[in-house]
């Protein structure tokens, strides 16, 4: 690491948080998880570290996320994560304090806006800019959010599902639902505590999610065999989940996030509804990998629906990309209050 790094960008999201650094690219992608030892309240591990307890600990120990539904839930904590990933990619040696770009979710308030920064600050940033998740997640796909044309963007993270429609440079209009990926591993907990009487682990929903998942039922299905404790008996049991029983688990939320893509096209003025006709709907983040919810969400809308590249990854990206066009971006995307 330099001296001189002057500059990182976080995507501070509920699952997972990204850091970007200028020239590097991104430098670390660790869980949005961190482990506290109760009472003392220090901080044990944070990210890839801390999710490998989740589900395994002793009772003097709490494993979670500071962050949910996108935005600071717990104060201290946060602080203490931000402060890890900094120093982290930034290494011992660094003399300079970085400024730090954040993203944050499109329906933050002001309050949670200054709690980010605030965090930041506390972590050794020597300046911390916000600027908001569907933006940097357009950048990040590619899309030239400078043009007159209008654009939009559906972006399905951990906690916030964010759906914008950016023409110069700006969103036109926006909606943010409390509706994405972890509300669909809660629903895949609940199907399978209803349909077989086996309790299983966040851990294990996810990785249903990510093996098997799908947004609608299909005639050649997947398997996979997880293992949960068996809710009479009380003993671990094996069962198979379909990729179909995935779909009737998670149909709720799939609808959820259709619904707010049909309110924000009824919001779009004509001009710009042509424009999104014409060359569709970008679909990003972890949630938008979800099998079959592109095609979904065309079926559903009689829009055009296509997943970004690395829609994991758009959002860091996007806020690489402002960081090295600070000058250009400042008016138009970041705010620093």
């Amino acid at each position: 690491m330099s001296l001189f790094t002057h500059q990182l960008a976080i995507d501070l999201g509920t699952c997972n948080c990204l850091v970007f650094v200028p020239k590097k690219g991104i430098v670390l992608n660790e869980p949005s998880v961190v482990a506290v030892a109760k009472p003392e309240n220090t901080v044990l591990a944070v990210g890839a570290e801390a999710k490998s307890m989740i589900g395994r600990t002793p009772d003097n120990i709490v494993v979670y996320r500071p962050l949910k539904d996108g935005v600071i839930a717990d104060y201290k904590v946060t602080q203490a994560m931000i402060c890890y990933f900094i120093s982290k990619t930034r290494g011992r040696l660094a003399i300079f304090k970085p400024e730090v770009l954040i993203s944050i979710p499109v329906g933050a308030t002001s309050t949670e806006r200054r709690a980010v920064i605030e965090a930041a600050v506390a972590a050794g940033a020597r300046a911390a800019y916000v600027a908001k998740e569907p933006i940097l997640s357009a950048i990040g796909a590619g899309i030239p959010i400078n043009s007159c044309e209008g654009n939009m963007i559906i972006d399905v993270g951990g906690g916030t599902s964010e759906i914008a429609v950016i023409s110069l440079g700006g969103i036109v209009t926006a909606h943010s639902l409390r509706v994405a990926g972890d509300k669909m591993d809660e629903k895949i907990t609940e199907f399978i505590k209803k349909e077989y009487n086996l309790a299983i682990g966040s851990q294990t929903a996810e990785d249903i999610k990510i093996k098997i998942g799908r947004a609608f039922a299909i005639k050649k299905e997947d398997f996979y065999e997880i293992r949960g404790r068996d809710l009479v008996s009380g003993l671990p049991r094996n069962i198979k989940v379909s990729s179909n029983e995935v779909a009737k688990a998670i149909h709720d939320v799939c609808f959820d996030i259709i619904e707010g893509v049909k309110y924000i096209l009824k919001q779009t003025p004509p001009e710009l509804s042509a424009d999104i006709m014409n060359k569709g709907m970008i679909l990003a983040g972890g949630g938008g990998l979800l099998r079959g919810l592109d095609q979904l969400i065309t079926k559903s809308t009689g829009v055009p629906c296509f997943v970004a590249e690395d829609a994991l990854l758009c959002v860091a990206k996007g806020t690489g990309v402002v960081l090295e066009n600070l000058d250009v971006y400042k008016k138009s995307v970041m705010s620093q209050k």
